[in-house]
C-alpha cells in the first residue's frame, strides 16, 4: 500500500477533481437530470473553481475539517500550478485546488464515509445558496 499522504497537492487535486465530479454527476442523474447540456450547466454550480472556493471557505468558517484535513487542503492550495482556470482568478483557482486535494486525500486514504459526508454537505450548501 502506497503512502498517499506523501503525495504533492497537485497529484491529490488531480484525483480529487475526478472523484468529486463523479459524485456530483451521480447526484444530478439521481435528481432526474438527463439532458447533457442541462447536466453540464447544473454541474458547474458544484464543480467550478468558484463553487469549490466558496465551499471550502464555508467549511473553514464552520470548522468542518479536522486539522489533518486542513493540512491537505493547504497542501493543494499552496501547490505551484503551471495552469490556471479559464473562468477564475489565481486565488480562487488555488483555493479550489486545495478543495480538490482534500477530496483526493480522503479518497486515496480510503476515508470513503468522511468523503461522502463532506460531499453531501457540499451538495446541501450549493442547494441552499442557489435556492
Amino acid at each position: 500500500m502506497k503512502d498517499y499522504t506523501q503525495l504533492n497537492g497537485l497529484a491529490l487535486a488531480y484525483v480529487g477533481d475526478a472523484i468529486y465530479e463523479i459524485y456530483i454527476r451521480d447526484y444530478l442523474i439521481e435528481q432526474g437530470a438527463t439532458k447533457p447540456n442541462k447536466l453540464h450547466k447544473a454541474a458547474t454550480n458544484y464543480v467550478s473553481a468558484k463553487a469549490q472556493a466558496y465551499l471550502i471557505k464555508e467549511m473553514l468558517e464552520e470548522k468542518l475539517m479536522t486539522p489533518e484535513e486542513e493540512t491537505f487542503y493547504r497542501r493543494g492550495r499552496n501547490a505551484k500550478s503551471h495552469t490556471s482556470a479559464k473562468n477564475a482568478d489565481v486565488t480562487t483557482y488555488r483555493i479550489a485546488t486545495g478543495f480538490e486535494a482534500l477530496m483526493g486525500y480522503l479518497h486515496l486514504t480510503k476515508q470513503t464515509e468522511r468523503l461522502e459526508e463532506l460531499i453531501e454537505w457540499c451538495i446541501q450548501k450549493v442547494g441552499e445558496k442557489n435556492g
